[in-house]
């Protein structure tokens, strides 16, 4: 009995060989992998912040300020993945392999200016202001899961074409 060879996935792969040589020959993907736990860290203690002052009516200034701190973090989070798109995909926003992720990125852009707008503008009361940044913050985590799946696959579909290509590599040997 023959092993069975290993086939590729169904789906389009998320990389095609060009892509996945200049994302990993791309400083921007080094870039891109350090700012997004930077970025989830300062959520974190942003979102501490903004619920202790929930909580306790304590450290407005603080939670005000961690919000425009990880709002200045997607910005620039933001502008380098756009570079990094560019770079391996030739659009700056909205290339197929991640156009869902760019769309609701959007969103998240909107909600976190709009805080900022509300905040430097004097629009909202704090409560609200807070409300607003813990919407924003949603958003972001939603985000931020559709990019985790998204390197899941390609970690997927990079083992699954090592496979294939063990599995082509043994055939052409002679035993």
């Amino acid at each position: 009995m023959r092993p069975e060879t290993p086939r590729p996935p169904a789906r389009r792969p998320l990389y095609t060989p060009q892509e996945r040589q200049r994302r990993d020959a791309s400083a921007w993907t080094w870039v891109q992998g350090l700012l997004a736990p930077v970025q989830f860290l300062v959520f974190l203690v942003s979102l501490g912040l903004v619920l202790r002052f929930l909580w306790t009516g304590q450290g407005q200034a603080a939670a005000e300020w961690s919000i425009v701190l990880k709002t200045l973090v997607l910005y620039t989070i933001m502008i380098t993945g756009c570079i990094w798109e560019k770079v391996v995909f030739g659009k700056y926003l909205f290339a197929p392999a991640f156009y869902w992720e760019d769309v609701f990125s959007m969103l998240v852009l909107a909600l976190h200016s709009a805080y900022l707008v509300a905040l430097f503008k004097g629009l909202l009361d704090t409560q609200a202001l807070m409300w607003l940044a813990l919407a924003a913050y949603a958003a972001y985590l939603i985000n931020a899961g559709q990019f985790l799946i998204k390197l899941r696959a390609a970690r997927l579909d990079a083992a699954a074409s090592a496979a294939v290509e063990d599995a082509h590599h043994k055939q052409e040997v002679p035993a």
